[in-house]
């Protein structure tokens, strides 16, 4: 019998079983913020569907480390783990299973259908929902069918009887393969799914100790949320996660790179390039990519050029040079009305900060932060440039842009907002308003020392709140309107130690790393209490408490 490694447990209403390079994961995550009592087998191929649920044939508890899990009850237990991306093996002791199709509704159009395979002996599911197969193999112990070949409304599935052992693998796959043949052990099988999991951990979080106690739980959120290319996902990929953020949006995607970079730099270059590979006439990035959607009806702010001085470099240099100044140019020449020196955002969405107080006078405005982002993407295209005319051309439009921002924006005491058709200007207290931070050393020292006091100002026990907890606007789980988020405390945290307010880098650091510790990888937390809101396995916020906790570690260290 085989007993689950040391090794970090979760629960997996928080964080999705899974394994790199899988389209699937077990959870009993099965929607948007819908919870099963049993856990299911869930597939991200063509959207967030659950095809199987797992049901043991007497009360367990369910344990999951990175790589096993487990049911575990009175009557014996049951254990499963990857044997490839997409294959798993289960083995029972004691403990039965009914797995069945978790959608009981055959259409011609929808739901599953169900055979007993006379080539094999297998059990296969075919499933509407992603046009994938889902066979099951039993390779020791007794097995029955339910409702094979049924139409229409039916039970559908195999019952594995208790009182015994067996064990039985679990494939997702097209059209048809050979019949299945491993022959490791489940013990061998999980010790090789340690061992590939140990390695990831290993690279992307060398130096982790008893003083960063979320990193190893941190990078299982990464490598488990990582999918090999399909569809359109042209490279390997990290979701936002395994649950129902099964995307990879255009901005995300930046730290998720940062976090791979130093032990993974290849995986962490095709995080930064896939929405580059989508890339449109324009030079705009899409919104989001996924295995079959690819949405261009808003952009995502450009971070890129921040994000890219941070990486190693780009092992085709003349190639991200042309895709970054494809959108550079986008945001200069499509995203500028005419005579206006500053580029604007059309709504919310295309600042990552979608329902921000800033947007709520008009949708259509100047603001500081993509401003700020620009100068520093173009500072990054003089240093990529191949030529040194095209190095320093770019060089006298980020200082044009920055002249710009302080001409127009900036008022002596706070950067304003300027709706691009009326030209009125207005400020709010979001956090979004002081994101020009993040120019760092470019900022006038009295300016800097402004916008680290108004920072400090939205601090609580946990990080910035992106709307200050004074405003009468603050709400606790008002996305961002309050909430605490990884990318906007990993950038300001950035612009604060570079423009020399290292008391303030440093607190900041250290709250957020304690709220993920506390709290975990939610997509964002709760600013008064650190609760975790939403989607909690979110790999952005697992990537900045790395991000966050190597820098911190680095210094430490000397």
């Amino acid at each position: 019998m085989t007993v689950a490694a040391a090794g970090p447990v979760f629960s997996l209403r928080e964080i999705p079983f899974s394994h790199r390079g899988s389209w699937f994961g077990l959870s009993p995550v099965i929607a948007e913020k819908t919870y099963a009592q049993d856990v299911h087998l869930v597939s991200h191929q063509a959207g967030m569907h659950a095809i199987l649920r797992l049901t043991p044939t007497a009360e367990t508890t369910v344990t999951a480390t990175p790589h096993q899990l487990t049911w575990s009850g009175d009557g014996g237990r049951i254990d499963l783990a990857y044997e490839d991306h997409d294959t798993v093996r289960m083995q029972g002791h004691g403990l039965g299973l009914r797995l069945v199709a978790a959608d009981p509704v055959l259409t011609p159009f929808s739901g599953p259908y169900f055979y007993h395979d006379p080539l094999d002996g297998s059990y296969v599911f075919t499933a509407y929902q992603t046009g994938r197969r889902y066979r099951v193999t039993l390779l020791s112990g007794r097995a029955e069918p339910i409702g094979s070949q049924a139409l229409g409304t039916a039970e559908r599935g195999v019952a594995v009887p208790g009182g015994q052992a067996w064990e039985l693998a679990i494939e997702e796959y097209e059209t048809a393969r050979a019949p299945y043949s491993g022959t490791d052990t489940f013990e061998q099988v999980a010790k090789a799914a340690r061992a590939e999991f140990d390695a990831f951990a290993a690279a992307v979080a060398p130096w982790r100790s008893d003083a960063t106690p979320a990193a190893e739980l941190a990078a299982y959120v990464l490598w488990s949320a990582t999918v090999r290319p399909a569809g359109f996902v042209t490279r390997p990929a990290v979701l936002m996660s395994k649950h129902w953020m099964n995307k990879v949006w255009s901005w995300d995607h930046c730290f998720n790179a940062l976090a791979l970079a130093e032990g993974l730099p290849g995986l962490a270059h095709d995080q930064f390039q896939l929405p580059f590979d989508h890339q449109d006439g324009a030079g705009a990035l899409p919104d989001s990519v996924t295995h079959s959607e690819i949405l261009y009806n808003f952009v995502k702010p450009p971070i890129h050029g921040w994000a890219l001085r941070h990486l190693p470099p780009a092992p085709d240099p003349a190639e991200t040079y042309r895709r970054l100044e494809r959108w550079t140019t986008f945001w200069l020449e499509a995203r500028r009305a005419p005579g206006r020196p500053l580029p604007h955002y059309q709504h919310g969405n295309d600042s990552g900060w979608d329902n921000a107080t800033t947007f709520d006078p008009e949708r259509v405005v100047e603001t500081a932060d993509l401003a700020a982002f620009l100068v520093l993407q173009m500072r990054e295209l003089a240093r990529l440039a191949a030529d040194p005319p095209t190095s320093a051309r770019w060089l006298d439009q980020a200082d044009r842009m920055r002249d710009a921002l302080f001409a127009e924006l900036w008022d002596g005491e706070r950067f304003v907002v300027r709706g691009v058709r009326t030209g009125h200007t207005w400020s709010t207290s979001s956090l979004l308003e002081l994101m020009p931070i993040v120019l760092g050393e470019e900022l006038p020292p009295q300016a800097a020392a402004i916008l680290a006091a108004r920072i400090e100002a939205h601090l609580t026990a946990f990080g910035p709140a992106t709307e200050s907890p004074a405003s009468q606007h603050y709400q606790d789980d008002g996305y961002w309107r309050g909430p605490i988020w990884a990318p906007s405390t990993v950038l300001i945290e950035d612009g604060l130690r570079r423009a020399g307010h290292i008391r303030l880098a440093d607190e900041i650091s250290a709250r957020f790393r304690a709220l993920c510790e506390k709290s975990g990888f939610a997509e964002n937390f709760d600013a008064r209490t650190g609760e975790g809101l939403r989607d909690r396995a979110y790999t952005w916020t697992a990537s900045a408490y790395l991000i966050l906790a190597a820098a911190h570690e680095r210094r430490r260290r000397g």
